[in-house]
């Protein structure tokens, strides 16, 4: 027999530690809600996350957003840095005006259009409907096509309206009979592209001559979100001679022009172009006319209607800041446009609207488009999403595209 046959192995015994206090039962049940929580919340997240991701699979954007480059904005600083003066301004009609875009006036009276297709007249701080473009039913942004969407507006000195309709047209209008006449109707194509969103307009101190943006020929003023997170290159600005009756394109592949304004000398007209925070000139009459250029460019915002200011200069409106310090999301998105497909994939129009900063600014330009000064409400405390900034008589009126009020600033107070 061998020496290890009669080896016996024991199992190691480990000692146990004896203490004082009573050792814990293992809680079976508190481990078992751990496993149910995580597979609940694990459960959860699934059934949300697989129809986001299906929907980013098989949903096609509306929109087919382009690369865009801006430089970096300008500081706000110096005739930029942030103020609180619009704060100052008073509201007027609140309640009563729905999205009072552009104003002009004849003497005394202020003239402005409104989201429901409306000509108003103010007068003696009285309000009433002067004239209709379209046809009812009005109220609601469907009802726009046929309604109608009055936007700039303006005055000739033989004491004449005309006014730019996003879907019908220009028109005049006679500022004591109500009466309208159709000038350019936005159903006869100029050039074999359709005139799908007229917006701004100026006229000649002889009234021969209207210069009107159309903002696109593809999208229309309800799409409007849509226009400026696409990026296309498809607004022009165009003449329409009121003797010949003839329209002329002057400037074509523009991003989303608004805003148009003659210079004091009527050589040449301001084109806002919106989408690129810039605006460009284009003379109209002597040496240099048919000449382009731009006037000013990398703005502190995304400007909307430019009107003339007492100084001799300009007063812009900016529908959107370009805050420096801060955050500009349209800045951001511009070289991102697959993040732009993501966001029409699912998001309405009108809840992207609820993630722009309600930030209102109007600047004025020196007639060389250098900055002036300009009026800040940071936080769109008092004047909110700013169209215009109309001067008359020592006051700044103040349009929006969509406030329910006009807004009133004493500029000897500022």
């Amino acid at each position: 027999m061998n020496e290890t046959d009669g080896l016996r192995y024991r199992r190691l015994i480990r000692p146990q530690i004896i203490t004082d206090e009573p050792q814990a039962p293992e809680n079976k049940s508190s481990s078992y809600s751990g496993k149910v929580f995580r597979v609940t919340l694990v459960t959860l997240a699934v059934s949300l996350l697989v129809p986001l991701i299906g929907a980013m699979i098989l949903l096609e954007s509306p929109v087919e957003p382009q690369y865009l480059s801006f430089p970096e904005p300008p500081l706000m600083c110096e005739a930029l840095e942030p103020n609180v003066k619009l704060r100052q301004a008073e509201r007027l009609f609140e309640g009563q005006l729905i999205g009072p875009e552009s104003m002009a006036n004849i003497g005394g009276v202020l003239y402005t259009g409104t989201a429901d297709g409306k000509i108003v007249k103010i007068e003696d701080g009285k309000m009433h409907t002067l004239a209709t473009l379209g046809r009812p039913p009005c109220g609601t942004q469907k009802d726009e096509l046929t309604c109608g969407r009055p936007l700039g507006i303006r005055a000739s000195q033989n004491r004449t309206l005309f006014v730019a309709d996003a879907y019908l047209g220009i028109f005049e209008v006679n500022p004591f009979t109500g009466k309208v006449k159709v000038l350019v109707p936005t159903q006869i194509p100029v050039n074999g592209k359709s005139l799908s969103f007229v917006n701004d307009l100026d006229v000649t101190r002889d009234g021969r001559k209207i210069y009107f943006t159309d903002s696109s020929s593809k999208w229309q003023r309800r799409d409007y979100a849509y226009l400026i997170m696409e990026g296309i290159n498809d607004g022009r600005l165009l003449e329409y001679d009121t003797f010949t009756k003839e329209v002329t394109v002057l400037m074509d592949d523009l991003r989303f022009p608004n805003g148009v304004q003659l210079s004091p000398n009527e050589d040449f007209v301001l084109v806002a172009e919106m989408t690129m925070a810039r605006i460009r000139r284009c003379y109209v009459s002597g040496l240099n006319k048919g000449g382009l250029d731009l006037f000013v460019e990398n703005l502190p915002g995304f400007p909307d209607n430019i009107r003339s200011s007492s100084s001799g200069g300009y007063w812009v409106a900016m529908s959107a800041v370009r805050p420096n310090p801060g955050f500009s999301m349209l800045d951001f998105l511009s070289q991102k446009p697959w993040i732009k497909k993501i966001i029409f994939k699912l998001l309405s129009q009108e809840a992207l609207m609820q993630f722009i900063p309600k930030y209102s600014l109007v600047v004025e330009l020196y007639d060389n488009g250098v900055c002036k000064r300009s009026f800040h409400d940071p936080h769109g405390v008092v004047a909110t999403y700013v169209s215009e900034a109309h001067e008359q008589d020592g006051y700044l009126y103040l349009g929006s595209f969509r406030s329910p009020f006009l807004c009133r600033l004493n500029l000897s107070e500022v």
